[in-house]
């Protein structure tokens, strides 16, 4: 029996050490594996994992939003039989934010205020250490690229679509 965590996790590193395409292919037979009635944790973790590979904000949001469909079906407690450590309601903000950023991208900037706001509104679910202060300040970034109309690309650290 294959370690899916271990599988997606692997798929990660070699998109991060300059493998992108052999990580997306590796992710969508991971997806594929899981199917429809998957595990919906495994499936919201590839997911936004996937995102983040393409360049293409409409093919991330895809991505993204599936992730954010995944982790609807997702309880604390299944969450916390993955990891003890971890519950759902931190994975919203960055999901939520993930959305916006997309959508400012495609020029929708509506849709993406929403999404900016939802991020901001379950922020608070966010443990105050490194990687809440990564997605709080990533936010501030979506918003002020909001503000100012911009479609660029931001440059985000590993993980944060």
């Amino acid at each position: 029996m294959t370690d899916t965590m271990a599988e997606i996790t692997a798929a990660v590193t070699q998109g991060r050490a300059g493998a992108p395409d052999a990580a997306r292919a590796r992710l969508q037979e991971l997806w594929d594996e899981l199917g429809p009635g998957g595990d919906p944790f495994y499936r919201c973790v590839l997911a936004h994992y996937q995102a983040d590979l393409f360049a293409d904000p409409a093919e991330a949001l895809v991505w993204d939003v599936r992730a954010l469909d995944a982790a609807a079906t997702v309880t604390d407690e299944h969450v916390q039989s993955h990891d003890a450590g971890l519950r759902i309601a931190g994975f919203y903000p960055s999901l939520h934010l993930n959305l916006a950023d997309n959508f400012r991208r495609l020029g929708s900037f509506s849709a993406a205020a929403e999404q900016l706001a939802a991020a901001r509104a379950c922020q608070d679910a966010l443990a105050d250490d490194g990687y809440g202060a990564m997605i709080r300040q990533a936010i501030d970034g979506v918003a002020d690229a909001i503000e100012r109309r911009s479609t660029e690309r931001r440059a985000t650290a590993p993980g944060v679509g």
